[in-house]
């Protein structure tokens, strides 16, 4: 699920609120402070070319003809726009900018879906309910059904309790309105399909024909926001500013208003491996990963070629050594350990307290801190918002790992992902209970261990 955010005062329904930011504020990510030194590094590679990264974003779709990403995003130099033809036979007609692996040859796309949960619960259901417990009671998919029903029916409740208690406040906000439609009516419901429109089968890997070029979806809001985060033109003023300059964004929509099926994730991985990205940010998450293999094998193959992948922590504040945040670093049947897999958590702009409130957190799952708390990006049809969460601290790793590797393009993604980490800034004892690495990301001195990596070349 894409981690989503909405502009409210309903904190006690569990939401994060949105902080109008003043101009002088927007762009503090790229500042000092508790910000990654973003425009003091440029200063220490004036004099250096760049060379062009291209980053792979698989979310909920990008506005590819935002103001602030022109000239930022990937062209496929191998397929001819509009000719209707498989022009590089990759299996995907017209995929200029990317790919949307929720829709359809006919144009028609999905937004919302249910939450894997709902989606195992539905599945188990009928082989389960009204079933005799004392005689399965210690089958482990029997347990599964049993967890799941119980998460799914509290859920809804809860939700629907909440709508009926501030019902007033939500109708008469379509984007309070909306969220709760979409939980109660799709999220949390077992009898919803949420695979009609794209008319693949979810369970069969190599059933690959589906999806159109529709880049941006019915809903870009996340991954334009993410887009923004990684390779806003700088110096514009139209909005915060990218952290890498020399970047191409290729848009692979996989992340519905719901959870994201593991098929789709993992041809979205392959598909940005085949295609050039050289680093992958992954702004999703979830708690349940029924074709979790499907993920891992693809997230091995990125990284046997090399490919930078970069996984947000999530926003439910809990430690995920012990609660699983899909995909992860560390599946139950992995033998050896990512190369290229970086999990990251949220910082704040204050430093007495780094950690912002949501973020996930974990000593050997979380690798390192960015900021993630009241950032300004872009927004779908040339407009801008800040927003909260890993979901805008991944892409700030993202963009870093990208300018590094733009400056100093004979460092393999492996060493930029060791720098990154062990050139963070410390600022006190408080990241230490949080993360592998107890700092946040610092670029002026990730530059310079990348300059003394480069002169033992």
């Amino acid at each position: 699920m894409k981690y989503k955010f909405i502009s409210a005062s309903l904190l006690t329904l569990g939401l994060f609120s949105s902080v109008v930011l003043g101009q002088n504020t927007k762009n503090w990510y790229n500042g000092e402070g508790t910000g990654m030194y973003t425009e003091a590094a440029y200063k220490l590679v004036k004099k250096k070319k760049s060379t062009t990264v291209v980053v792979a974003v698989i979310d909920s779709g990008i506005d590819v003809e935002h103001e602030d990403l022109q000239g930022k995003i990937w062209v496929n130099p191998k397929e001819i726009a509009g000719n209707g033809k498989d022009d590089d036979g990759n299996g995907y007609i017209d995929d200029i900018h990317g790919w949307n692996f929720l829709g359809n040859a006919k144009g028609l796309n999905i937004d919302a879906t249910r939450l894997e949960k709902t989606r195992i619960f539905a599945e188990l259901r009928d082989k389960y309910e009204g079933v005799d417990a004392t005689m399965i009671e210690q089958d482990e998919e029997y347990k599964l059904y049993l967890k799941v029903a119980e998460e799914v029916g509290e859920q809804f409740r809860n939700m629907q309790a909440e709508y009926e208690q501030y019902k007033e406040v939500i109708d008469a906000n379509p984007e309070y309105k909306q969220y709760y439609d979409d939980n109660l009516k799709y999220n949390l419901n077992p009898d919803f399909d949420d695979r009609s429109i794209i008319g693949d089968n979810p369970k069969d890997i190599n059933d690959k024909n589906y999806g159109n070029n529709n880049y941006e979806g019915p809903d870009a809001l996340h991954g334009t926001h993410v887009a923004g985060i990684i390779g806003a033109v700088r110096g514009n003023d139209k909005g915060g500013d990218g952290v890498a300059n020399d970047v191409k964004i290729m848009s692979l929509r996989a992340v519905p208003n719901g959870d994201e099926h593991d098929k789709d994730i993992a041809l979205a991985i392959r598909y940005a491996t085949d295609n050039g990205a050289q680093v992958i940010n992954m702004s999703f998450g979830k708690a349940y990963s029924p074709q979790a293999k499907w993920v891992y094998e693809a997230l091995q193959y990125a990284d046997s070629k090399g490919v930078l992948l970069v996984h947000a922590a999530g926003n439910d504040n809990k430690n995920v050594d012990v609660e699983s945040n899909f995909p992860t670093p560390k599946y139950s049947f992995q033998t050896t350990d990512f190369q290229n897999f970086l999990t990251i958590g949220a910082s704040t702009n204050t430093i007495t307290k780094l950690k912002a409130e949501f973020s996930n957190f974990g000593t050997s799952t979380v690798d390192i801190f960015a900021p993630g708390q009241e950032i300004y990006s872009t927004l779908p049809d040339n407009k801008y918002k800040d927003l909260q969460g890993t979901s805008m601290a991944a892409p700030m790793v993202v963009g870093a790992a990208a300018f590094l590797k733009s400056y100093f393009p004979t460092l393999s993604m492996t060493q930029i992902k060791t720098v990154l980490t062990t050139s963070s800034m410390k600022y006190n004892k408080e990241l230490g209970q949080y993360s592998k690495t107890p700092g946040v990301i610092n670029l002026v001195s990730a530059v310079n261990a990348c300059k003394k990596l480069e002169k033992k070349k």
